[in-house]
């Protein structure tokens, strides 16, 4: 007899709680294999090909096209078990594909592993002799924690993890045990914060703030929901302004020079080397000689950490809205391994096909801005990173050259720096070694 199994849409990982049906791969009564995409969605950093743990007939799908999901939400249901006729196999071949792949979907999909299946379940709250809910004693040593988007969520709503006992094998903390003890505060009135979207109470004595309708012809307008990569893209960028107090200085440049090595590079034969690659040669550079610029703020521990290596991000625009690609070890590559790099991530951007590893793990962020034909802006710093180099357009201006007055490619350099990570003098330092590599681009030959 065939059992029917509910397949829910699996933690993407990366913070991701929700994620919107793009395309359906499945029809009802379809015949999948174990691991095989049957939809594909979007979050708020890709597109994503989600496949079914099961294999067997298809019996429902939950949601249409365009349908935004939660986490956990059904997505398909399965009948395994089902007569071998149904796929035209053996009976041997239609329990293998009944088999579960024993993966725990976290990321974009499953892997090769034990066909031994696993389920997460939202755990019980322990019961103590008196029926109440019994208070887990405080764990020495490591916090059973292999998920990073658990701790984020414990440090960010004031929770101890080491109070917590995990419902996972050997006690394996997971975000359910989480979510269930912030449930459980929150009901008991204790002052751990609550989890992120939930407002806080309303102080004793005032009164409950009502929203403001909106009234004229703002009431009429057109509303676009802030979800996806436009509402990653808000969240991130709201959350920098609040949090980093950033400051910007620019200069320009005569970038004569360096289109004219880039022009003979490309002479000479062999990949070409693109301009983004150039200027992210040069930021590696400045970041050995600052590597202050190369940090992140620590406002827990009250501590600047500082990274040995730069993985740098370079903005880039898209269909779907603005991603942050990252070239992991940007500093120990040359021009011609970056332009490539660089190129393999614009496509891949386009295309929507980004891991999250490819889009976070930043520690510098490069935004050539000057492809949309602006002089100049003041970036706003990728959080949680410490500064933006901006580019401005490369065009004809009027420059003393050498005594003279001459015509040269000019272009106007910005850096927006995290003030608490270093002074002026740091940032000044470092936008000026970007300049004078720009217009020497000789100025190099010194740091390799």
């Amino acid at each position: 007899m065939a059992q029917v199994l509910e397949f829910k849409l699996p933690d993407l990982g990366e913070g991701l709680t929700e994620a919107e049906i793009v395309r359906w791969l499945v029809e009802v009564g379809d015949v999948v294999a174990v691991d095989q995409p049957v939809v594909e969605v979007e979050t708020a950093k890709a597109l994503v090909d989600v496949p079914c743990p099961y294999g067997g007939v298809v019996t429902a799908r939950f949601g249409e096209e365009g349908t935004e999901l939660p986490v956990g939400a059904p997505l398909i249901t399965v009948a395994v078990g089902a007569p071998a006729s149904a796929s035209g196999g053996s009976a041997e071949e239609a329990d293998a594909k009944t088999e579960g792949s024993g993966n725990v979907l976290v990321g974009y999909g499953t892997s090769e592993a034990p066909a031994r299946r696993r389920r997460v379940r939202t755990p019980a709250a322990p019961k103590a002799a008196n029926g109440r809910p019994a208070v887990p004693d405080v764990v020495e040593g490591p916090v059973p924690v292999i998920s990073p988007l658990v701790r984020r969520l414990a440090r960010e709503n004031g929770l101890d993890l080491r109070e917590l006992t995990g419902s996972g094998p050997e006690g394996l903390i997971l975000r359910a045990d989480v979510e269930y003890a912030l449930r459980a505060a929150t009901a008991q009135g204790r002052p751990a914060s609550l989890p992120t979207g939930i407002p806080e109470a309303t102080p004793a004595g005032e009164p409950t703030p009502t929203p403001t309708a909106l009234t004229g012809p703002a009431a009429g307008g057109i509303r676009t929901p802030l979800k996806g990569i436009r509402g990653a893209v808000a969240d991130k960028l709201s959350r920098s302004r609040r949090e980093i107090p950033d400051a910007t200085c620019w200069v320009d440049a005569d970038a004569t020079e360096l289109m004219r090595a880039r022009a003979a590079m490309n002479a000479a034969g062999g990949p070409k080397i693109s301009l983004l690659a150039l200027l992210a040669r040069i930021c590696t550079a400045a970041l050995a000689r600052h590597p202050e610029l190369n940090s992140t703020v620590d406002m827990a521990a009250r501590e600047v950490v500082q990274f040995d290596e730069v993985h740098l991000g370079f903005a880039a625009q898209t269909e779907r809205g603005l991603v942050v690609p990252v070239v992991r070890d940007a500093h120990a590559r040359d021009a011609e391994s970056l332009s490539a790099e660089f190129a393999r991530l614009t496509e891949a951007a386009r295309t929507g096909s980004l891991t999250p590893g490819e889009l976070t793990g930043g520690t510098f962020t490069l935004n050539n801005y000057g492809v949309f034909g602006v002089d100049g802006s003041t970036p706003i710093i990728n959080h949680p990173e410490a500064a933006m180099l901006g580019v401005g357009r490369i065009i004809p201006k009027p420059w003393v050259h050498e005594g003279e007055l001459a015509v040269r490619q000019v272009v106007q350099l910005s850096l927006t720096f995290d003030h608490r990570v270093c002074d002026g003098g740091t940032a000044g330092g470092f936008l000026r070694y970007v300049a004078d590599c720009v217009e020497q681009p000789a100025v190099l030959l010194r740091t390799l």
